[in-house]
């Protein structure tokens, strides 16, 4: 197993003990994956429940909205085995539901306009209701916005789409869940409902500054909204998932899909946006992806730097405090104490098509270097303003990959080169 450096432990544990002192955590436990392992781990606080039980990394705690990642994996898998599109209005699949005309990638970027909670008693702290008595309270009038405009949380649109792969697939939402992504993960301590050890939800009395129990109902059509319970060391593998996916749950190319914004957040602008199903943090250059979480007595982060291969996981018992974005410090902490060395160069190997495409490009009098990376063309202007890879797709014709002319078709000539009508010669105003 590796570890990190013992000035980074030291770090880490001190961003650890402040947040659990400064937030009045009766237990919190964290931790940093960094290449598929758990590398680093602690724990602060004594009261993991009432009786001064020690948190440890087998602790379950609830962790709320992380949930919601999973009801997105099992969405997206509906989508890649062809049960859905995104661009369906869920009505299709739900048919005579409020907010039918709302997409299911309305729904998972939180940009449908959909109020943030069902109607009715606070769902967090009374027991779940039945889908159909959660169906029949929605009410379009209390809308807080019109589709497409702006990001807004939702709890309820996460019910809709956990009935929507329970009728999609006839089975339901958590036992999609076990068979789909937690077996194939390995997170055997992630369950529906608590099981031992598991710590004790807290709230903590403003002037007493004692605890107070909070409840823990089954949220019922809620639950895939923020029903599940999991420990450190599940965490810890699932957010290795999001840095290396498993195919056998989703390809990495949808999660790539799932990890580009899709709405911002206006209160935080553009350095905080969602995709789908996960949130988005700008740490510039990098990007960091996962979700918060929180019920009454339970405070949960995962996030991860996917470029950097670097994670986090916290988890505590109280309703307030820092413990959701500590994890995104710990991802911080790591990234600039520990940089990733940079991969070795090696010589790049002989390109089977293309390589008469090697050098130098002219657009008008702008010049344009096409040069090979990993195996891959790679054209970019002086600046760096427009660099973009390219894939072969037919002769003489090549598609980008990313940047300014991802998705636009590169048809090459003996000549020149058309690039979505962008000619390019091997002179300045050749042609």
């Amino acid at each position: 197993m590796t570890s990190v450096r013992p000035d980074t432990a030291a770090a880490l544990l001190r961003e650890v003990a402040a947040v659990q002192s400064a937030s009045r955590l009766p237990s919190l436990v964290a931790g940093v994956v960094r290449d598929g392992e758990l590398v680093w781990s602690a724990a602060r606080g004594r009261f993991a429940d009432r009786g001064g039980a020690l948190p440890g990394p087998d602790t379950q705690y609830r962790i709320g909205s992380i949930t919601k990642t999973l009801t997105a994996i099992l969405v997206m898998q509906c989508r890649d085995d062809g049960l859905l599109a995104l661009s369906d209005p869920i009505g299709k699949h739900l048919p005579g539901i409020g907010y039918g005309h709302l997409t299911v990638r309305n729904l998972l970027a939180h940009s449908g306009g959909m109020n943030a909670e069902p109607v009715g008693d606070w769902w967090e702290r009374n027991p779940g209701v039945s889908f159909e008595q959660l169906a029949a309270a929605l009410d379009e009038s209390i809308a807080a916005g019109v589709p497409d405009r702006r990001f807004h949380y939702s709890n309820l649109g996460f019910g809709l789409l956990g009935e929507l792969v329970t009728r999609l697939r006839d089975k339901p939402w958590m036992e999609l869940a076990q068979a789909r992504v937690l077996d194939p993960l390995g997170m055997r301590r992630t369950t529906y409902l608590p099981q031992a050890p598991a710590a004790q939800g807290f709230s903590i009395h403003p002037w007493t500054h004692r605890l107070d129990d909070e409840p823990a109902y089954d949220s019922g059509a809620m639950a895939p909204a923020g029903q599940l319970w999991s420990t450190l060391e599940d965490l810890a593998r699932y957010a290795s998932f999001w840095i290396d996916p498993v195919s056998e749950v989703l390809a990495p190319a949808t999660v790539d899909e799932m990890a580009a914004p899709m709405a911002n957040d206006p209160n935080e602008g553009l350095t905080a946006s969602y995709g789908l199903g996960l949130r988005l943090h700008a740490d510039d250059p990098h990007v960091l992806t996962g979700h918060t979480g929180s019920m009454p007595g339970f405070l949960a982060g995962l996030f991860v730097d996917r470029g950097r291969r670097i994670g986090a996981v916290t988890l505590a018992n109280a309703t307030s405090g820092k413990a959701p974005s500590l994890a995104l410090e710990l991802v911080r902490k790591v990234g600039a104490l520990e940089p990733p060395l940079p991969p070795e160069w090696v010589p790049e190997p002989e390109l089977p098509v293309g390589e008469e495409l090697l050098g130098p490009w002219h657009w008008g009098n702008t010049p344009y270097l096409m040069t090979i990376e990993g195996g891959i063309l790679v054209l970019a202007n002086p600046d760096g303003s427009r660099v973009t890879r390219f894939r072969v797709i037919g002769k003489d014709l090549y598609e980008g990959l990313d940047g300014y002319f991802a998705g636009e078709r590169l048809q090459a000539h003996s000549t020149h080169l058309n690039l979505a009508t962008f000619i390019l010669t091997r002179t300045p105003y050749a042609g």
